[in-house]
């Protein structure tokens, strides 16, 4: 059985990134609920991480884990939150900082006798991220690191293999963290190392071919990322029994409904093409709001789905491409976060179906299934594409949407694209597109003075979407791109470029 590391989560920002270093480690981990330690603890666990949180350990009702046959069992780290919580809940004290603990620090002291700290450099620059710190320690913990203003950085409990630490390893800013990560999951919890993209492969398409047998499954395939990867995965369990549908709502990028068929056809997929483009911009037809664009968009999507799928005899099972971050939100610590948009793998198929589902691809984060994609020999065209929403062009025209407007943003958005893979910048950007606004401008064209659209260019860097960074692109590229756009596009006379970061900012902007 596969090995692995549980993080328990007590709601901070940087949870998923602590399963995404663990991962790196090529170390099998699951991030689950605080409260639900127990239901997730087995033979297979090495050792234990307690996440950062937004609550104080000092307030009525914050997160209290049940660490029975965890502490002093199994090797525990906590981060953070977690650390705080052990020395508060084992005799020692925390109370509100008087110093900011924010941002950058270094620890001053640091004593790589013990294991989690072997090679660690004094000086090493760590990430601090709370607003309280712990003044006492219980009388069997020892303080084994401290900054200039934090003197217990870091302790270990006498006798047990339980370490606390009031930095965050995971983040990029703490510049040794994954080593420090690497002692702990490695020479702590003496983790193998061998969760590769190919021991995921060969381990999902055994238990693919034991939970499906004989049955036929339906796919709905987008010409993304995690769709495709999920379908060569089935492919390769199930063969022809895997029937994929790809249907064209009208809001694809130019030319992309006949681009991704032809990918998938030397790839032996059966892959059905649906063009359902005039029922889709018809019933999107005058509406503005953005997440009744995504709900229409959704149901027409899964009545259109579910008729092609019913041609299909004797289906059993509906194939989603959810990945890690999905799975994580919807139990998140306080229940699903709250809505900032819809999510677009439609939960409305299953049931509408009757259904049973398989997600070959809800244990991996998205670099892990870009990993697994290039394990499976699929193309670099198909695994290296940037992320693409399932709405489409939709929720990038801002107001209401027609067949003009989509062929005026399909034309813009194909000169940014093919620019950045020109310049060779479309690989340095996790992802980039075009956004029409409900704006016209002056202009002017020759002599005449024009009254027409305006149109943002956005580039941000991201590892999964969940804060981004816009992209430092060339001016002279940037001047290429709007003098193209302006000058090929009729309807279109002013560009600009969107400086905006995740958060404050969305990436999308509906």
């Amino acid at each position: 059985m596969q090995e692995k590391i549980l993080i328990l989560d007590f709601g901070s920002q940087y949870t998923q990134l602590i399963g995404r270093r663990v991962r790196e480690l090529n170390v099998y981990c699951e991030i689950h609920p605080f409260n639900k330690a127990q239901q997730y603890l087995d033979e297979n666990v090495k050792g234990v991480i307690l996440s950062g949180s937004p609550s104080s350990v000092r307030e009525a009702g914050s997160p209290v884990p049940d660490l029975s046959n965890i502490k002093g069992e199994l090797p525990l780290l906590g981060v953070c939150y977690g650390a705080q919580y052990l020395a508060h809940n084992y005799g020692g004290e925390v109370q509100a900082s008087n110093t900011r603990e924010y941002g950058r620090a270094n620890l001053s002291k640091v004593n790589d006798a013990y294991p989690l700290f072997k090679g660690i450099s004094t000086n090493t620059q760590v990430w601090m991220s709370h607003g309280d710190t712990i003044v006492h320690l219980p009388e069997n913990f020892k303080v084994i690191a401290s900054t200039h203003d934090v003197h217990n950085a870091a302790y270990k409990i006498e006798e047990e293999n339980t370490y606390g630490i009031q930095f965050h390893p995971e983040v990029y800013h703490t510049t040794e963290g994954t080593e420090m990560l690497r002692n702990f999951v490695v020479d702590i919890c003496g983790c193998t190392q061998d969760w590769t993209p190919a021991s995921f492969i060969e381990d999902t398409v055994e238990k693919l071919q034991n939970q499906l047998q004989n049955d036929k499954v339906v796919l709905g395939l987008s010409g993304g990322v995690d769709s495709t990867v999920a379908a060569v995965l089935l492919h390769k369990a199930i063969g022809k029994n895997l029937t994929c549908i790809f249907v064209d709502n009208g809001l694809l990028r130019k030319n992309e409904f006949e681009t991704v068929l032809e990918n998938y056809k030397g790839m032996g997929l059966n892959v059905i093409g649906v063009d359902a483009k005039k029922r889709f911009l018809d019933d999107l037809a005058g509406v503005t709001e953005p997440e009744q664009k995504r709900k229409i968009i959704g149901r027409d999507f899964i009545e259109v789905f579910d008729i092609e799928a019913h041609k299909i005899q004797d289906v059993k099972w509906l194939a989603q491409g959810t990945i890690y971050p999905d799975v994580i939100e919807s139990v998140s610590v306080n229940g699903p976060s709250a809505t900032i948009k819809s999510h677009h793998n439609v939960g409305g198929l299953p049931e509408k179906m009757n259904l049973k589902v398989v997600e070959p691809l809800n244990l991996l984060f998205k670099d892990e299934v870009r990993r697994v994609g290039r394990t499976l020999g699929i193309k670099e065209d198909l695994i290296g594409r940037h992320p693409f929403p399932g709405p489409g062009l939709a929720v990038r025209i801002l107001g209401d949407i027609t067949a003009d407007k989509v062929s005026i943003l399909q034309e813009a958005d194909a000169i940014f694209i093919n620019g950045l893979k020109d310049w060779d910048l479309y690989n340095k950007v996790w992802q980039a597109f075009v956004v029409l606004l409900p704006v016209q401008s002056v202009g002017v064209m020759g002599d005449e003075r024009t009254y027409e659209n305006v149109v943002s260019l956005r580039a941000v860097h991201s590892t999964d979407g969940m804060t981004a960074d816009w992209v430092h692109l060339p001016y002279e590229f940037l001047a290429k791109m709007s003098n193209d756009i302006i000058n090929k596009i009729r309807g279109i006379n002013r560009v600009v470029y969107d400086i905006s970061s995740k958060p404050p900012a969305t990436i999308e902007w509906e």
